[in-house]
């Protein structure tokens, strides 16, 4: 059974005549500092997430790849570590213990499936003509409204819906609005208002989400460009493709990227190109997968907070 549990293989065809799939290998305990999954492809290569996994799954149909950092209705949060070598998703630190997201009444963690698009960089020297801050120097975040809460490390395809500008501590943050393009509803969504009529207040809750969530930690209210209100699909996608540029700026070394890692095994024209058979010493400087730690009751406490 642990074994099962340390091997896990999510497959995604990309729509094209060629079919790519991913597996993640967890290391070391899940709810530990030392807690790592790392990201294979078909071959059995180990792969970087970040830089490794292509953005688009089908770009003349306008599919985007996504990879499910935080499952939904789940606490921890989890993040692709774009600092450490290859990429792996792990649990964010501050103050040296564990990050859970708190439940801020009427919400349960995560009200999404929430994770990235590879291939996507918001650099913090960038200011963003339209909100007027840099960006949180991560890959592009986001939300996935379909029905199916997926499972950490996977990467699905999805359908662009539109997106919020978060403010957060003085940072670009944008959240891209997203459907699985598997959802069995997904040809129903394909703008932001879809969602505004299909699935009434969703938007709303997701602004609350955004705005309260870090309140519990003693921090003030999250602020957002353009009033709270969302950008639509076209919008959307031209921010990703900003992202997207940026990042080719990273990985190819034309701007610093700072302590980000850029290790990887696909762009052949970046100076951080390296062997994929190079990159098992990498994961196997992590501890072997163990049982997972115990977690505090802490993070099932729910917080009732009067907005402001």
């Amino acid at each position: 059974v642990l074994i099962a549990a340390c091997r896990l293989l999510f497959s995604r065809s990309n729509q094209k005549s060629t079919t790519m799939s991913y597996s993640v290998e967890q290391r070391a305990k899940a709810n530990s500092l030392e807690y790592r999954l790392f990201f294979k492809n078909c071959k059995g290569q180990y792969i970087s997430p970040f830089h490794d996994i292509p953005m688009f799954a089908d770009e003349a149909k306008a599919i985007f790849n996504m990879v499910v950092e935080v499952p939904r209705w789940t606490n921890a949060k989890m993040e692709i570590a774009t600092k450490d070598p290859l990429n792996p998703i792990k649990q964010d630190v501050k103050k040296g213990k564990l990050r859970y997201v708190a439940n801020v009444f009427p919400h349960k963690g995560y009200i999404w499936n929430y994770g990235a698009l590879p291939q996507t960089w918001e650099n913090p020297t960038h200011i963003d003509e339209n909100t007027g801050f840099g960006g949180d120097n991560d890959p592009i975040d986001v939300c996935d409204i379909g029905s199916k809460v997926c499972e950490r490390g996977e990467v699905i395809k999805v359908k662009i819906l539109g997106t919020l500008a978060l403010i957060d501590e003085g940072e670009t943050d944008w959240k891209i609005i997203a459907i699985n393009a598997d959802d069995p509803e997904a040809s129903l969504y394909n703008d932001i208002e879809d969602i505004r009529r299909l699935k009434p207040n969703y938007l709303e809750s997701t602004v609350d989400w955004f705005r309260r969530y870090k309140v519990p930690d003693g921090k003030p209210e999250n602020q957002f460009a353009f009033d709270a209100e969302f950008k639509n699909k076209d919008f959307a996608i031209n921010i990703i493709k900003s992202t997207h540029e940026h990042w080719k700026a990273l990985v190819t070394k034309k701007v610093e990227g700072g302590e980000i890692n850029c290790v990887n095994v696909t762009v052949q024209d970046s100076p951080f190109f390296s062997k994929a058979e190079d990159m098992e010493t990498i994961v196997k400087a992590t501890p072997p997968c163990g049982p997972p730690s115990p977690v505090s009751e802490d993070v099932d406490k729910w917080y009732y907070y009067q907005k402001n």
